[in-house]
């Protein structure tokens, strides 16, 4: 009798400290590794999806409330965002974060590429491609582009007016697409062919996010882009990879080689998604921005004139030359620090720990290039466009700015950088010597934030009107 009531007063005791314990221990573990702050919206599953979809951007700045590192439920995921400088080393040195988790379900719904074939060659490509578009090897496609550029914006005609973005947009997407795929291998030189092809591309852009995330059967014009996109490169596939020529490989050519699956065409599609869908819309904003600027506009002529001379209607756009081009490079650099992509993100593949908060494995742990370049630590006057700020860079060496994330970091950081930064440099060069353009409104249309991926569209037209230099 007494050991039974010795075992039930035991049993008594365990039964009221376990819990005591269990309670105290998880109080002490929440204080040494608490969670982020949340925010959950009002919806169950879906989170705040509806508020953080009206306008994202806008979204993740009012969340800041909440403090440097917090978390936002958005359609069954959690959204981590880190936003101070000082810990971005995480986001891209942390072995415990990864970049092809965090894009492979978005790159299957975006390309219908299979998860087998993504994780065989995703790395191969970042490779292939950073290598084949490395600084020292611009030489090799800066001759060709320069040609390239001088048909299409020769094409424009001695005057005329328009909406900039659409003919920065129109004259860049067939340079760039003859000088990275090969001369004629898109039809870029029928008008019907590619204006239909412009359409195709500017609907699967616009749309690209959506695409990401929505089932495809809710975004018909997107699903028909798409499909248009990867049928055409069907075609364009089979031809390039028989096709014998004595020109110097093309950037598809090394991608057709790399690959040996059925997925030639829809990489092929993601190839030229990336090509396209975020140095063209900065060229635009380098150009508006400098046009709006007289002072940054006479600045960028006297360079050029110093470098290039007065050769209006044909002149010759070197590699050599763009070097000697600082202040239009600084123009170049402020203006993708003001209209960056939106977020960059990177998968938790185990918990671990940020500033005593717990980031848990499988969130999506979020950057915003947008917002960390409106830091005033390290851009004063962020939202002003400043050039000159960029003297403090070490350019000649290709050293940003500190709190310059533009182009992500880490091991897959943008492979085509240094050719996107030629081509915008070398495009606007080109126009600003062949013609003298002036906008026809008083301000720079505000960029469209209701996108997160790649760079931000023009909210609104930005008519221009321009007339060839004598």
């Amino acid at each position: 009798m007494v050991m039974e009531l010795n075992g039930l007063t035991v049993g008594l005791i365990l039964s009221t400290i376990m819990p005591i314990l269990y309670y105290l221990y998880h109080v002490s573990r929440s204080k040494s590794k608490s969670l982020p702050p949340a925010y959950k919206g009002w919806f169950p599953w879906l989170g705040c999806a509806f508020e953080f979809g009206k306008n994202p951007l806008d979204f993740i700045a009012q969340k800041k409330e909440l403090g440097r590192i917090f978390t936002l439920y958005v359609a069954g995921e959690r959204l981590t965002f880190i936003t101070d400088a000082e810990d971005f080393q995480h986001f891209f040195q942390s072995p415990f974060v990864d970049f092809q988790k965090a894009v492979q379900d978005p790159v299957l719904n975006v390309a219908s590429v299979s998860k087998t074939s993504f994780f065989k060659y995703h790395t191969k490509i970042h490779d292939m491609v950073k290598g084949s578009l490395a600084s020292s090897r611009l030489i090799y496609f800066s001759d060709k582009l320069c040609d390239e550029f001088r048909d299409q914006l020769t094409q424009l005609g001695k005057q005329g007016k328009g909406d900039l973005h659409h003919l920065v947009r129109k004259s860049m997407y067939a340079a760039v697409i003859n000088n990275l795929f090969g001369k004629n291998v898109l039809p870029v030189n029928s008008e019907k062919e590619f204006e239909k092809l412009e359409e195709m591309f500017v609907m699967f852009d616009e749309q690209f996010e959506y695409g990401a995330r929505i089932p495809s059967v809710f975004l018909k014009d997107w699903s028909s882009a798409k499909k248009y996109l990867i049928d055409l490169f069907s075609k364009v596939v089979p031809k390039t990879i028989n096709k014998k020529s004595d020109d110097d490989e093309t950037l598809l050519h090394s991608l057709l080689n790399l690959v040996q699956d059925q997925y030639k065409p829809n990489y092929s599609l993601l190839l030229l998604w990336a090509s396209l869908a975020n140095a063209i819309p900065i060229t635009f904003w380098t150009l508006a921005f400098i046009l709006h600027d007289e002072k940054v506009l006479q600045k960028v002529k006297t360079e050029l004139t110093n470098v290039f001379g007065q050769n209006g209607q044909c002149p010759t756009i070197t590699e050599e030359g763009l070097k000697k081009l600082q202040y239009l490079k600084w123009c170049v650099l402020e203006s993708i620090r003001l209209r960056p992509t939106g977020i960059i993100t990177r998968r938790v593949i185990k918990s671990f720990t940020i500033r005593d908060m717990e980031i848990p494995e499988g969130d999506m742990l979020m950057l915003s290039p947008f917002w960390a370049h409106r830091n005033e630590k390290y851009f004063p006057d962020p939202s002003m466009y400043k050039p000159e700020r960029w003297k403090e860079a070490d350019i000649d060496k290709n050293v940003f700015l500190d709190g310059f994330v533009a182009f992500g970091g880490g091991r897959y950081q943008c492979p085509g950088r240094w050719y996107a930064i030629l081509e915008i440099q070398m495009y606007v060069a080109m126009f600003l010597q062949m013609f003298d353009c002036k906008l026809l409104i008083n301000s720079i249309p505000e960029p469209s934030k209701k996108h997160l991926v790649g760079t931000q569209q023009p909210a609104e037209p930005c008519p221009v009107e321009y007339r060839l230099r004598k």
